[in-house]
């Protein structure tokens, strides 16, 4: 269990806040993570996995222009996973993450392997993080977890709700 997850964990359930995720990169394990934690059924609404763009496309209907013009892993498309999201699953919080673990996926000198997109929307309010990570793929991953777990606390922390 990641420390800073259970602690997010522990302030949603404190402030009544249900989180969703669309996750792409990291493939469940946000979703996985923040099940850990005790009572989680009391702020874990669920999540889907986009690791595909045609997922992105089909079932989230995130364009194709927008795809093709940024490609699956960018900021603009993880922004569009997490305002669609809603539309399916009804939280406080949207969480999506894009980002490449693997080289074969979009990766360039400016976008290397180990850049990861995250686009959080706390009650309608946008919080973007972009992260290069080093690692393994699944170092890469848990610091995203880690990343997102940060960034929600650091936000309620300092906004009222």
């Amino acid at each position: 269990m990641i420390a800073i997850v259970q602690e997010c964990g522990k302030e949603l359930i404190n402030r009544k806040l249900t989180i969703a995720f669309a996750e792409s990169a990291t493939a469940g394990r946000l979703s996985s993570e923040f099940s850990l934690v005790n009572d989680s059924g009391k702020f874990l609404i669920g999540g889907l996995v986009c690791y595909d763009a045609c997922v992105k496309k089909e079932i989230l209907g995130v364009p194709q222009e927008l795809i093709n013009k940024y490609t699956p892993e960018s900021p603009e498309v993880t922004e569009e996973l997490a305002k669609r999201l809603s539309n399916f699953i009804k939280s406080d919080i949207q969480v999506a993450v894009t980002g490449l673990t693997t080289p074969g996926g979009s990766e360039s000198h400016e976008k290397p392997v180990g850049t990861m997109f995250i686009h959080i929307i706390i009650n309608g309010k946008p919080l973007i993080k972009s992260e290069i990570f080093k690692g393994s793929p699944e170092s890469i991953v848990l610091q995203t977890v880690e990343a997102v777990g940060k960034a929600i606390l650091s936000y309620l922390n300092t906004n009222q709700f």
